[in-house]
């Protein structure tokens, strides 16, 4: 079977208004906010124009002055638009060794875990109310492997909001993540660290590296880990990582970088809990409804379960500097991701006997998932400046050439014949609800060879141009064409229920789906800044994505309402937002404050005769504050607090509009705090997070209270940190997480019935030296 479209026209836009309630208030705040700080950190006259800034290696403290894109071309105080950096010294203060750890540091972005009941394989995230999920970049290269991220071979994190096709491409509704890789430099380093910590954490990471000859130099980066996890049994996370380097030409106008990264993880992943006994939890069953919680360690798999993952990325990347303050690079990489897992879920809750917990039971689901992932991609840029009629141009160019493919391998769990073979059911008994046996003989579900693959192929072009007016005003534009096409095959087991789409086939035999797009998308971006001093700037944005049928994971799809099928629209992102940013007491401290209004439309709906349209629509708008930067030499500080105010419409359901509260597992509010203060040779450190409630179901008319955990409840948690220079080679720093030991929901299945909860009360002890 095969379905092949060709290039189709994007349906033209209308303009979104900013939200009316929200934009004069802010406003306001904005206007008066600079004539309130002038009189403290502006100079008297007026200031120059600023200088355009690059950066190489990282930022000293918490506050960065500007992104490691070339793509953003004027400092961070200038952009008009929210971008976050967490530093590498904001990550180490942390204890942080995960981008997800990392990322508590970005209010507005929250966990998810899985769709339809299913577990997240990786690093999986929402940003602004939308999924990220081929939105997380390695050095500006789209990283889609199925894997938890360590930040060992990491300088810093980039958090850029808002739609971003102009930057990035497809599919970055709500922005995108970018880690920036640690490279060669000439400086001789000799780092190492030690952690010992609770769950039987041991870890260790090396970073060395050092200059030779006159212009190159090596670096390498290793890291290993064995460790438990806080809170659960038989859960493990172990792997190690190793990340060599090699750099010619430092400090020369030509330079040529070879890198590289391998990650293997041999975990045994956490299935979660049932949600029973939780506050809000509801079963029609009279004696389930009022059954207690379970054990918080208890682990309703198997010690045949586990995740395996390896990880390989070879980047090679030369820049040459054609004149000053002109450069071209050009860097190739290859990657591949592999992962297998098998991972146990659990379903249904049976009470056996009423009035006797200790035969109630739980039902499992095994899961398996074995999937590759794979790029190639060869990117050339140029990034200059220059006069006409008197308006500087800082400018960035490229051309983007990129092969993806995804192969999710098919799995069983029932008895079945496939192509001539017999497959048994495998074993899968319900487990007992309070005192699971992680010695029980589960099945591991076996691969059928009904395999989906995906192959995306992009050509891009991108400007992206930032006009300097006058002193006192930028024009910032952007504009990216790029030309996608996707290929998906799926592989379907032939029954006696489905032959009759399978004409030609026998029944046990697969079939293979062939779908085929091609298609155009044309992303922009557009800013202006007004610089009323030299420390601060307001500006208007807006800013447009695309995400095309299967841009997430290149798996169209054959049913005709499904938002992956090739007939369908590309979804379209479009935002406004308004802000300001300041950089106070001698620039030694970042103030922001943006309000923003997004709305997603497209969106697979139905009309009043069963039939797929795209009139459904998507609004996320809020306010978001951030502080980074020195209060004093001694004092640094990291805050934020986002608020989202999240809707659906459009949504059509028989004969009527089906309004929504909102959007699955986006809270109203999040806020992160991180402080430390230097004496000397100690410093001392504390941090909090909060995440208000995240809706699990968000149909207006839905009662849910009848429907297991109606919601993530809202929950905080408070850190510690101490830290002190023994000697001039060696620093101890003990970490401590959930200080107060709150107990609190991290990730809720969509069916409300599983649970993963957030880490207890954790400590850590770090030893870093130099030798």
């Amino acid at each position: 079977m095969s379905t092949h479209i060709r290039s189709r026209r994007l349906a033209p836009t209308r303009s979104i208004p900013f939200a009316a309630t929200s934009a004069p208030t802010l406003g306001a705040a904005l206007l008066s906010l600079p004539l309130a700080l002038q009189a403290q950190t502006a100079p008297t006259q007026d200031a120059p124009t600023l200088p355009t800034v690059s950066v190489t290696g990282t930022a000293e403290g918490y506050k960065a002055d500007a992104s490691a894109s070339p793509k953003l071309t004027q400092p961070l105080l200038d952009t008009p638009k929210s971008v976050q950096v967490i530093t590498k010294d904001l990550m180490q203060a942390q204890g942080a060794t995960t981008l997800t750890e990392a990322l508590r540091n970005t209010p507005g972005i929250t966990l998810q875990l899985g769709e339809n009941g299913s577990t997240a394989a990786g690093d999986t995230f929402q940003m602004r109310g939308f999924s990220t999920q081929t939105s997380t970049f390695v050095d500006g290269i789209r990283d889609l492997g199925a894997v938890t991220r360590d930040v060992f071979n990491v300088d810093q994190v980039e958090v850029v909001k808002g739609p971003s096709g102009a930057d990035v491409g497809r599919g970055a509704a709500g922005g995108y993540i970018n880690l920036i890789s640690k490279l060669p430099e000439r400086d001789e380093r000799n780092d190492a660290t030690l952690t010992l910590g609770t769950a039987d954490t041991k870890r260790a990471t090396a970073d060395i590296g050092r200059g030779f000859g006159e212009t190159s130099a090596w670096r390498l980066n290793v890291m290993t880990q064995d460790s438990g996890v806080d809170g659960r049994d038989e859960v493990k996370n172990k792997g190690w990582a190793i990340a060599p380097g090699v750099a010619f030409g430092l400090n020369t106008p030509t330079r040529l970088y070879l890198y590289s990264q391998h990650v293997h993880q041999d975990n045994v992943p956490d299935g979660g809990i049932p949600t029973i006994g939780m506050k809000g939890f509801y079963n029609a069953d009279s004696a389930l409804n009022s059954g207690a919680k379970v054990d918080t360690h208890n682990f309703y798999g198997s010690k045949s379960d586990h995740e395996k993952v390896d990880a390989d990325m070879f980047t090679v990347k030369l820049e040459h500097d054609l004149a000053p303050g002109t450069t071209v690079r050009n860097i190739t990489r290859y990657g591949q991701t592999h992962m297998d897992r098998v991972m146990t879920g659990v379903y249904t809750l049976t009470a056996v006997t009423a009035d006797d917990p200790s035969t109630w039971t739980v039902s499992r689901i095994r899961q398996r998932t074995d999937q590759t992932n794979e790029i190639l991609t060869n990117q050339t840029s140029v990034s200059t400046h220059f006069t006409t009629a008197g308006i500087r141009h800082d400018l960035a160019a490229g051309v983007e050439l990129i092969y993806e493919r995804q192969l999710t391998r098919g799995t069983g769990t029932t008895a079945q014949t496939i192509n001539g073979v017999s497959y048994s059911a495998i074993s899968n008994p319900a487990a007992n609800l309070y005192h699971p046996d992680a010695g029980d003989d589960l099945g591991v579900p076996y691969l059928t060879g009904a395999d989906t693959e995906g192959k995306t192929t992009t050509g891009a072009l991108y400007v992206l141009d930032t006009l300097s007016l006058n002193e006192a005003w930028k024009l910032n534009a952007g504009l990216r064409f790029e030309r996608y096409h996707t290929e998906t095959s799926v592989g379907t087991i032939v029954t006696s229920s489905n032959s009759s789409t399978y004409p030609g086939y026998a029944v046990g035999s697969i079939a293979n789906t062939n779908l085929r797009l091609a298609d155009n998308l044309s992303s922009w971006n557009l800013g202006l800044t007004y610089k009323p001093t030299a420390n601060g700037s307001i500006y208007l944005a807006a800013a447009n994505a695309y995400t095309p049928p299967g841009g997430a994971n290149f798996a169209l799809s054959a049913t005709s309402t499904n938002a992956n099928n090739p007939s369908m629209a590309p979804q379209q992102t479009r935002t406004f937002e308004l802000g300001t940013k300041w950089d106070l007491l001698d620039r030694r401290l970042n103030l922001t404050l943006a309000a923003y209004h997004t709305e997603n439309k497209n969106q697979v709906s139905y009309d009043d005769l069963g039939n797929a349209v795209q009139t459904g629509k998507t609004r996320v708008q809020g306010v978001e504050l951030g502080l980074v930067g020195r209060v004093t030499e001694a004092w640094q500080v990291s805050a934020g607090v986002a608020t989202m105010d999240t809707k659906q419409s459009g949504v059509w359901n028989s004969d009527h509009d089906t309004q929504t509260t909102g959007v699955r597992w986006s809270p109203d509010l999040t806020a992160s705090l991180w402080s430390t203060y230097t004496l000397g040779d100690l410093t001392l450190g504390a941090g909090a997070n909060y995440v208000s409630k995240q809706k699990r179901s968000i149909t207006a008319d839905t009662d849910l209270s009848v429907t297991n955990m109606p919601e993530i409840p809202a929950y905080w948690v408070a850190d510690l940190m101490a830290s002190y220079q023994v000697m001039k080679n060696l620093k101890l720093q003990l970490n401590v997480g959930n200080v107060f030991d709150k107990e609190y929901i991290s990730t809720l299945n969509n069916s409300g019935a599983r649970a993963t909860l957030g880490a207890p009360r954790t400590a850590k002890l770090t030893a870093s030296v130099q030798f």
